[in-house]
């Protein structure tokens, strides 16, 4: 038998009985949808994670009062009993830090911003030290970042997101208008490219103003967070890493022996911790999704020997005119791999879907990677031919002359 004529007889059976086809398609549909969807969202988790730490380069970290990760309610306690890190503690490090190329502090609060009688509310208040944007690979779009000049002087000047300019600048250019942060004016001096939203959360909704002005307004005793760029990654950043925490310990008086009193992140360390969890999200995941295939196999082959049954006359008379075991195996596998391919590719759109469904409604990223659709899809065929040998032995087995008796 050719190949050929296989698969036009195997559609034709699986057209013949399209009740129990569509029924044995959805658990192999289910199986691969749930796959794909996983994969998707874990990639979108990833690729977030990834950016969000990355942006500010691989030769930066931080140094700040709390941890970016916190694994524990005793943990957060302890911390919270650490001096603040505070406007001088930055000045110190700037001014005696050799192997630091740049360095800038940002604080931040939420607060309300307000333009005549248009006022958007929850807005992050950043204030930022005049190198924060070229740190954070902060893109300007439109005006300008901030200058030295601007923080010595503690200029009323302000760069926004696209949010502010939307809802307070309608259809107007925003640049040397003024608005008020928190009642204070300030005149709009740069707005920043759209960075659109991450799980359901804007990220375009804030305004950064000179932390000197800022700490005008808001007292210089919050706590903040110091961005260092050590010029490379590897030696030079650890390096520069090195001298920031001696810096640090001596400025804060931290005896020899005793832990800091401050935490310095790596934006890798960061990263490959959260690739640590995500991954080990993907995997309990994936473990179910591959359970899924298996049960969605099962129903495979449980058709398929319904089927073999059902046919045992029409086996006993091809077998009569000729045919040879290899031509009826060859036959139910095809059948069973169509099934299970079809289920397959039907579950990668499915899965899809309800990837970027989650997407829109909740704001959580997803990004399809090809190699899982043709993961899914391999994964789909696989199990069709595995779950289809059984039955397709079965019926090459059979003997013809039983066969031909069989009752219709």
């Amino acid at each position: 038998m050719e190949f050929k004529e296989a698969i036009k007889l195997a559609m034709q059976s699986l057209w013949q009985n399209k009740l129990r086809t569509v029924l044995t398609l959805l658990g192999m549909t289910i199986a691969v949808a749930s796959l794909i969807a996983v994969v998707t969202l874990v990639n979108g988790a990833m690729t977030y994670v990834t950016t969000k730490f990355t942006r500010y380069g691989a030769d930066v970290f931080t140094v700040s009062r709390m941890p970016s990760i916190i694994f524990s309610s005793e943990d957060f306690e302890r911390m919270q009993k650490r001096k603040r890190v505070l406007y001088d503690d930055y000045t110190y490090v700037r001014d005696n830090c050799k192997r630091c190329t740049a360095i800038g502090e940002s604080q931040g609060t939420s607060g309300k911003v307000v333009r005549g009688t248009n006022s958007v509310t929850d807005t992050s208040i950043r204030g930022f030290t005049w190198q924060m944007p070229m740190l954070q690979n902060l893109d300007i779009a439109e005006g300008r970042g901030f200058t030295e000049v601007d923080e010595e002087h503690a200029s009323q000047v302000a760069i926004i997101g696209t949010d502010i300019r939307d809802n307070l600048f309608p259809g107007i250019d925003p640049l040397g208008l003024e608005l008020r942060v928190d009642g204070m004016p300030y005149t709009v001096v740069g707005v920043s490219v759209k960075q659109g939203s991450t799980f359901g959360q804007s990220q375009d909704n804030w305004v950064a103003v000179p932390l000197t002005a800022y700490m005008n307004t808001y007292g210089s005793q919050n706590s903040s967070t110091i961005y260092v760029k050590a010029g490379s990654a590897g030696t030079v950043l650890q390096e520069a890493g090195d001298e920031v925490r001696v810096l640090m310990r001596s400025r804060r008086h931290d005896a020899p022996g005793q832990d800091d009193s401050f935490e310095l992140d790596v934006n890798n360390t960061l990263v490959g911790f959260f690739s640590k969890v995500t991954g080990m999200f993907g995997a309990v995941m994936g473990g179910v999704a591959m359970i899924a295939l298996v049960v969605g196999g099962i129903v495979i082959m449980n058709m398929m020997l319904a089927s073999v049954t059902e046919r045992t006359r029409e086996i006993g008379i091809r077998k009569s005119l000729g045919a040879r075991g290899h031509d009826i195996m060859l036959q139910f596998l095809v059948e069973s791999s169509i099934l299970a391919l079809l289920g397959g590719f039907i579950g990668v759109m499915v899965g899809i879907a309800v990837a970027m469904g989650i997407t829109l409604l909740l704001g959580f990223p997803s990004t399809v990677a090809l190699w899982s659709v043709m993961a899914g899809l391999s994964l789909a065929a696989s199990v069709g031919i595995f779950f289809g040998v059984y039955p397709a032995r079965k019926a090459a087995n059979l003997d013809p002359i039983v066969a031909l008796r069989a009752e219709l």
